[in-house]
């Protein structure tokens, strides 16, 4: 069925295919009382409804944006009920279905909505009228006349909505489709220059340039090829010229690679000799060195043992001067008993003349003081005898301690030496310690150095290789820039190129525009105010 121009203003038509005529929208006009009485509740019933939905809630921004809408709503069901479906309103109409369209809503909601209002309007009417008419019999045809206007009503406007949306959306996609033809028609015209271009490219002559005046997006692209045409004109035209240059430098690089290969390789083999020689002497070096470091370590530990025979001497010398002074001691000690004895003896002999006068009474008084004196002159003797081994102890002792003493001056003068002998002993092996390393360094350097030399021999050997074969391969790339046509005084002149045909780019599929209706949704800043339905 053919889309319904809604910009004609072909309302008539409409009202006259659906039997909407004076008669019907008087039954309509009659209802006006109900609808506006039920339309609120209707409106909220609605709104609850699509806020609570994601698909429609995103296109309210809160609650004074659904106030709005409902006031305009109300208006427009009022104008439904007033029959009065003329130039505003189908101006009205037409606005609220580009907005659908505009918007992306689809006719669902829209739909959806008015059967959700109309659900509320119809039965408000029966609850209306229902009664009235049935008391008195014969009222159901007035109400079903009501009934049929308002339907008619509500889907005239329907009507009206949802062909003003398609036709929206119908211009829309007609724009595309100008849109992708003429888009086509550019690309394959510029596709054509392009190809022509690229094969002759192909081919080696780098004097191609695109002259054709192109579609804006393929200006970039153009200038791009033209660009890159000449700048690879120009490098094979620099590349020939020093390619020559290469095969005649050549020749040069290759001499003097051999003379630098036979100068490395005498160099080599010096480096091996002196290598081996400084290795041999460092070896000789690390000998001395650590028998110096054995040497040091011997008189460390022969000055150890001097410095310690040094102490036990003194020790001695201490132990031998506290013998003489207990031999002293005791030589004091053997006079204090002989002393004893002298006087024991003295006793005894008055003790033995006390007796003799006491006649028998003393008799056993006599005999034992005779003991006694008998007891006091062998102590006398002994202690005579222990002083005599004493003195002559005391003598030793003091020949001990002068040659003990003599000793230790001996020990002490030994120690020096062992010092200064020890202190010779360590800068000599510091200093081949010092040789030692310097002669490892030296040895290192020279390993190194002959390391090197043994590479730069290999590299100079590979360098000569190359040269030789990067002599072939200039050659050969003398011969592939033959190939190809450039220009004898430069850059391309800018040579046409011919046209020929090109495989066109598929054409794009551009989806319908995803705009849909739905029933008083959002507010927008159109002038008439219907982007809140």
């Amino acid at each position: 069925m053919a889309t319904a121009r809604t910009d004609d203003h072909d309302i008539s038509a409409r009202l006259e295919f659906m039997g909407l005529d004076a008669s019907s929208r008087a039954h309509l006009t009659k209802l006006k009382p109900i609808i506006a009485g039920a339309i609120d509740e209707a409106l909220d019933a609605f709104y609850q409804k699509a806020r609570s939905n994601p698909a429609t809630s995103r296109h309210f921004s809160g609650d004074d944006h659904v106030a709005s809408a409902k006031r305009r709503q109300s208006t427009h069901w009022n104008v439904i009920a007033e029959g009065d479906f003329g130039d505003s309103y189908a101006r009205a109409v037409r606005a609220i279905g580009n907005t659908h369209a505009r918007l992306g809503l689809e006719p669902r909601w829209y739909i959806g909505g008015y059967a959700l209002i109309v659900e509320k309007l119809i039965n408000a009417i029966v609850a209306e009228q229902w009664p009235r008419f049935s008391i008195g019999g014969g009222g159901n045809p007035a109400m079903a006349a009501s009934m049929s206007s308002l339907m008619k009503a509500v889907l005239l406007d329907v009507d009206l909505a949802i062909s003003t949306y398609l036709e929206a959306i119908d211009k829309e996609r007609q724009r595309l489709d100008r849109e992708v033809s003429e888009t086509r028609e550019r690309q394959d015209s510029a596709m054509r220059s392009i190809s022509a271009a690229l094969s002759a490219l192909a081919q080696g002559d780098l004097r191609v340039r695109i002259d054709d005046t192109l579609a804006p997006e393929f200006e970039q692209i153009r200038q791009d090829f033209n660009a890159t045409a000449g700048a690879l004109e120009s490098a094979i035209a620099n590349v020939s010229g020093a390619a020559v240059g290469i095969g005649g430098s050549c020749d040069e690089i290759g001499q003097a690679s051999d003379d630098l290969s036979r100068r490395t390789e005498q160099q080599a083999a010096s480096l091996e000799q002196t290598a081996a020689a400084v290795e041999e002497l460092t070896a000789s070096v690390r000998r001395a060195s650590e028998g110096a470091h054995i040497a040091a370590q011997k008189v460390i530990a022969a000055r150890k043992e001097a410095e310690n025979s040094g102490t036990i001497m003194q020790d001695a010398v201490r132990a031998m001067s506290g013998i003489e002074k207990s031999s002293r001691e005791i030589s004091q000690i053997i006079g204090v008993i002989d002393e004893i004895a002298f006087q024991t003896n003295l006793l005894a002999l008055n003790a033995g003349v006390e007796a003799a006068r006491a006649g028998d009474a003393g008799r056993g008084f006599a005999v034992v003081a005779q003991e006694v004196r008998g007891l006091a002159q062998r102590s006398a003797e002994a202690a005579k005898e222990i002083k005599g081994l004493i003195q002559t102890s005391s003598s030793q002792v003091d020949d001990g301690v002068k040659l003990i003493d003599e000793t230790g001056k001996v020990a002490e003068r030994i120690v020096r030496q062992v010092v200064e002998i020890d202190t010779l002993v360590a800068e000599m092996a510091a200093s081949t310690k010092e040789q030692s390393t310097g002669l490892s360094e030296i040895n290192t350097a020279v390993s190194l150095m002959d390391q090197a030399t043994q590479q730069n021999a290999a590299m100079v050997e590979q360098t000569t290789a190359a040269v030789h074969s990067l002599r072939t391969e200039a050659a050969e790339l003398v011969r592939s820039i033959a190939g190809f046509s450039i220009s004898t005084t430069g850059p391309a002149s800018g040579a046409k190129a011919g046209r020929a045909p090109a495989r066109s780019a598929p054409p794009r599929t551009v989806p319908a525009s995803a705009v849909r209706g739905a029933t008083a949704l959002k507010v927008a800043a159109d002038a008439d105010g219907w982007e809140e339905f």
